[in-house]
């Protein structure tokens, strides 16, 4: 009788167990069809608010996740096997195989083999058809292209608006819950200017595209034209805010937040009346803008409505109504005679008074909570962000569905767009800060640690593209502002 060779022996061994792996998974497949509708029998025994597609859906997709997990724990066993196997053989030979350490690499690179199968099917199976969906969890961009410049500390509650002078002098305003608006040197982050004529939140500011003027909204249900007249102060030397330490995700506590008591802002020259009070909303006015010229202004309202004033007889022009729950936010197009309205009813509006006879409106439905803001960009493109989310970029000669879809980890609010760059500004309700272009693509997360960032929601986000020394501003609920560098074409050659 023939006697095998020890690599035969070890060759048939492995050939049964590989043969056994193979039915072990075979049982595994076989079982599939029992076990689903066994699940599904008991989930139709409990009560639940999902369409029964998508209860299936969710199913199904478990059902995949536990075979995964089956195949490997297979796969484990085998392995162990192997090792004992090996270790027994080499034992006669004075020789050992650290099992821990092989295991634990074969393992790793079979899991991650496995994670990567599931994980593709999983994006396989919530793949949108209809919109180009781009991941944002992107590997952070250097500092060095993001970095820190000034921060405005003087209010004494969370900034909900931040905005730039589109004439010279260029100045930095900000709207506050303390019911003030404070205008601010960019250069020196000293205040200028304090407006107090408001006895409500101010919600929004905007300025005038040719005049020293500003428009406010407030939670008083007006909208407050005002002049103002500055002198910018002799930039002095400052600290560089650029150095850093510890983590870059580091928790602060509220004691550490700028106090508005202790800085020079209530020494400001104060503005204390409008040049023009707006009175026709029934409720907290939550957002103003200048149409293109500055002789008309619209605000938007918790009172479902938005209404377009002349700015010189303070009376009311239109009052656009539609949306069926409070406004958040209105924008008017740089260059043509049109206003977009958002609102918590999970839909943006465009409203068209380009011909001064009809004012048309288009409602864009795509997303699926509030929408927090909708801004305009040059040419035919709008932008809108939301709680659900996401942002979308749209084409305002197809609404049906838009053209690129960003995906976040938290909500967003006020968003901007750099117009020449075309550039994205997220200001998230967990403190971040993100840039993406136009097309979906992340391209920057602003630092955030426990010497710079904001601590509290980031409410707002303005660009200033022709200013040397910041071209972007955040302003957040932990009452500052900031103003940041932003090396676009060191971001746009990393992208």
């Amino acid at each position: 009788m023939p006697i095998e060779s020890g690599s035969c022996a070890s060759a048939r061994q492995a050939k049964q167990k590989r043969k056994s792996h193979s039915l072990s998974i075979r049982r595994t497949n076989s079982s599939e069809q029992e076990r689903a509708g066994l699940q599904r029998d008991m989930l139709e025994g409990q009560d639940s608010k999902l369409p029964s597609s998508v209860r299936n859906t969710l199913l199904e997709l478990f059902g995949q996740i536990e075979r995964e997990f089956e195949n490997l724990y297979i796969e484990n066993l085998e392995l162990r096997r192997e090792i004992d196997t090996l270790n027994e053989r080499l034992a006669g030979e004075g020789q050992t195989i650290d099992g821990a350490e092989l295991s634990k690499g074969q393992l790793k690179t079979k899991a991650s083999h496995s994670t990567s199968q599931l994980s593709q099917k999983l994006k396989t199976t919530y793949k949108a058809s209809t919109s180009k969906i781009v991941s944002s969890f992107k590997t952070t961009t250097s500092r060095a292209i993001c970095q820190l410049v000034k921060e405005y500390v003087g209010h004494r509650d969370g900034i909900w608006d931040v905005s730039v002078a589109k004439t010279q002098p260029v100045v930095l305003g900000t709207a506050s819950a303390d019911h003030t608006a404070l205008l601010w040197s960019i250069e020196t982050g000293k205040c200028l200017v304090k407006y107090v004529g408001h006895v409500g939140s101010v919600n929004s500011i905007k300025f005038h595209p040719t005049e020293q003027v500003a428009l406010t909204a407030s939670g008083d249900q007006t909208a407050h034209i005002w002049r103002y007249m500055v002198q910018l102060p002799t930039p002095q030397p400052t600290a560089d805010c650029n150095q850093m330490s510890g983590e870059d995700e580091v928790e602060i506590s509220d004691k550490d937040e700028p106090d508005g008591d202790g800085d020079g802002s209530s020494d400001c020259p104060p503005v204390r009346a409008p040049l023009t009070s707006l009175k026709s909303h029934q409720g907290v006015v939550i957002a103003a803008d200048w149409l293109v010229g500055g002789k008309q202004a619209v605000t938007a309202s918790w009172d479902r409505t938005a209404n377009l004033y002349d700015v010189e007889t303070s009376e009311l022009v239109h009052s656009l109504t539609g949306h069926d729950q409070e406004l958040t936010h209105c924008c008017t197009h740089p260059t043509q005679r049109l206003v977009v309205t958002s609102s918590r009813d999970t839909t943006f509006r465009l409203w068209d008074f380009r011909d001064p006879s009809i004012h048309s409106v288009n409602v864009f439905q795509g997303h699926t909570d509030t929408v927090t803001s909708a801004v305009f960009t040059v040419g035919d493109n709008v932008v809108s962000g939301s709680d659900d989310r996401t942002v979308k970029v749209w084409d305002l000669k197809n609404m049906r569905s838009p053209i690129a879809t960003i995906r976040t980890d938290s909500a967003v609010n006020r968003i901007n767009v750099c117009v020449g760059q075309r550039i994205i500004a997220l200001p998230h309700d967990n403190r971040q800060v993100r840039l993406f272009d136009m097309s979906g693509v992340r391209l920057a997360r602003l630092p955030r640690s426990n010497r710079q960032g904001h601590r509290r929601m980031v409410c707002c986000s303005a660009w200033c593209e022709d200013h040397p020394i910041c071209n972007l501003f955040t302003c957040g609920f932990d009452r500052q502002a900031i103003g940041w560098n932003i090396n676009i074409p060191a971001l746009l050659q990393e992208k």
